[in-house]
């Protein structure tokens, strides 16, 4: 048996993960009752990610924020930049793809115990608050953005701490990395579970019924994931991206497509980072950060869903108009949890632009519920990714610099 498994942790996640799916969906068209215990790991595998992503971000923050030397460049300004434009382009390339090819929606019933968000000022209202949240209540309610601010300031306080507490926090660090490591390992089961769930819950009528808006919203994050980044990149590095495109949607994107969450896929960014050779001030921070903010695929996701309820509806949408749901979907992407399922609730928000009803804007939501396993995943995959990717391309293009003034010196002396 233990040979057997040593052989089995040798094959490569991704492959692992395609037999989990594989076994997923062949329980639950031949045995979906006699196996129904099967669900459970799927419900086991998602809680451990959420229980330990958390705790994670917490130690990985702080511990790269107290370690760093003073006086040390690190590359965040560019790649915050990135960041917020990557968003922002996702929402616009998500309007205009939305009125090019329009999509109405069969709307259903649910989700309608959730509150959502009222406007904006709300939302913004809301972003501070969780700034500035307890921190134990942050780690229990995957609260990102207020586990970023106490991880930011912690570290600063701790900056000037001993070197033997700074080993400590670094031994904490690597310690909650292992153990997701080891929660990840066990991805093929947690999947298998998830898939089985997913077909006998709903089937595959659902997604047959939602079959065009699933085309839209994949499609708008394949442009982003090929197109867009892709040439943002190239603007920054000068030089073929694809190579690089490619390794990151292969070895991050995937594993996230399947974990759905931005936050428990950081160790695997982090080890991609290493294995790129960027600088580990730089991607320790931006990594954890590019989980909590870094949204593209949310953004898309905000805006699809929005201008097919305005579609169903027949509301007429002004330039405009469109162009500020590109920004309220840029900044509430943001403001998306970093767990699966984040961006839905924020969709109430952006529909509040064009006086939609708060209890049509929840049956938008449960629709979002219903494709969540084609969307979400999809989704994660984009915005993880892309924390490595533009982190790359910041390094990539600050080297390119520092090599030209490393040229142009010599011959000015």
């Amino acid at each position: 048996m233990k040979n057997l498994l040593i052989k089995w942790n040798q094959i490569s996640l991704v492959k692992r993960i395609v037999v989990g799916i594989i076994v997923g969906v062949i329980l639950a068209l031949t045995l979906p009752n006699a196996v129904s215990g099967v669900t459970i790991l799927g419900s086991l595998f998602v809680g451990a990610l959420k229980a330990v992503a958390p705790v994670l971000v917490l130690f990985l923050v702080m511990h790269a924020i107290a370690g760093h030397k003073s006086g040390k460049k690190t590359n965040m300004k560019s790649i915050l930049f990135l960041y917020l434009l990557g968003t922002f382009l996702a929402g616009a390339v998500a309007v205009v793809a939305s009125f090019m090819f329009p999509v109405t929606l069969t709307l259903t019933t649910g989700a309608k115990d959730i509150a959502p968000p009222e406007g904006i000022v709300e939302v913004i209202q809301t972003l501070l608050f969780n700034l500035v949240s307890n921190p134990v209540d942050a780690i229990i309610n995957a609260n990102y953005l207020g586990i970023l601010m106490w991880a930011v300031v912690l570290g600063l306080a701790l900056k000037s701490a001993s070197q033997n507490t700074k080993d400590m926090l670094g031994s904490f660090s690597d310690a909650i990395t292992k153990v997701v490591q080891w929660v990840i390992n066990l991805a093929p089961l947690g999947i298998m579970g998830l898939v089985f769930d997913a077909i006998v819950t709903s089937g595959f009528s659902a997604l047959v019924e939602y079959g065009r808006l699933i085309l839209i919203l994949v499609g708008c994050m394949l442009f982003i994931a090929l197109v867009v980044h892709p040439l943002l990149v190239f603007i920054y590095t000068r030089k073929n991206p694809y190579p690089l495109v490619f390794m990151v949607l292969r070895e991050s994107g995937i594993t996230a497509f399947f974990t759905r969450s931005s936050a428990a896929n950081i160790p695997v960014n982090m080890k991609l980072c290493e294995k790129l050779g960027l600088d580990e001030d730089t991607y320790a921070v931006s990594i954890p950060l590019g989980a909590t903010i870094n949204m593209a695929g949310a953004a898309v996701t905000i805006a699809v869903l929005t201008l097919a309820t305005v579609h169903t509806l027949g509301i007429e949408v002004d330039f405009v108009t469109a162009l500020l749901l590109s920004v309220v979907a840029a900044i509430s992407a943001a403001g998306a949890s970093g767990v699966a399922g984040g961006s839905l609730l924020l969709i109430p928000l952006a529909c509040s632009l064009f006086g939609v009803p708060a209890d049509i804007a929840m049956q938008v939501v449960g629709v979002g519920f219903i494709i969540g396993v084609v969307q979400d995943s999809c989704e994660t995959a984009l915005n993880s990714s892309s924390d490595v990717l533009f982190t790359a391309a910041a390094e990539e293009a600050r080297e390119r610099k520092e090599s030209k003034v490393s040229k142009v010196s010599p011959a000015n002396s």
